[in-house]
């Protein structure tokens, strides 16, 4: 704490100012270390890595283009299918490729009830991947 006063009766009160030096001196200290440290932190080890000849394998899985327009109808591509027969395009797609995946596009107008039959006809027959297809839009309705 710093002692000083301008008074002449020699009654010494302390000084409320802060001393900087200490702080800018330990500021400048951290500056330098930083500034030798970081360009060891980016250090990397050179590795020279083997090659190999191999192509990769893109299998995207099927897709089962389903849609449910604003009448309840369901279509499996571009073929109307009954409900009832649904569970059979199902099962003989899941035949053909057990990862198959379903990609659902169901009209605004159609009734939640079309919709979770025919999720739920998906899910018996071994339908394990289920996708809705949207229109990008930002407006709330």
């Amino acid at each position: 704490m710093a002692l000083g006063s301008f008074n002449s009766q020699g009654t010494q009160m302390p000084t409320a100012e802060i001393n900087m030096t200490p702080l800018v001196d330990v500021m400048l200290v951290l500056l330098i270390i930083f500034i030798i440290t970081a360009p060891l932190m980016t250090h990397s080890v050179k590795v020279d890595l083997p090659r190999a000849a191999s192509t990769p394998t893109p299998e995207k899985p099927m897709t089962l283009q389903v849609s449910i327009n604003a009448e309840n109808a369901v279509f499996v591509g571009s073929e109307a299918v009954s409900p009832a027969s649904l569970e059979e395009k199902f099962r003989a797609a899941v035949a053909q490729d057990a990862n198959v995946e379903m990609h659902l596009k169901a009209d605004r107008a159609t009734r939640y009830e079309a919709v979770a039959e025919t999720m739920s006809a998906a899910r018996r027959a071994g339908l394990a991947k289920i996708g809705f297809v949207t229109q990008p839009g930002s407006e709330h309705r």
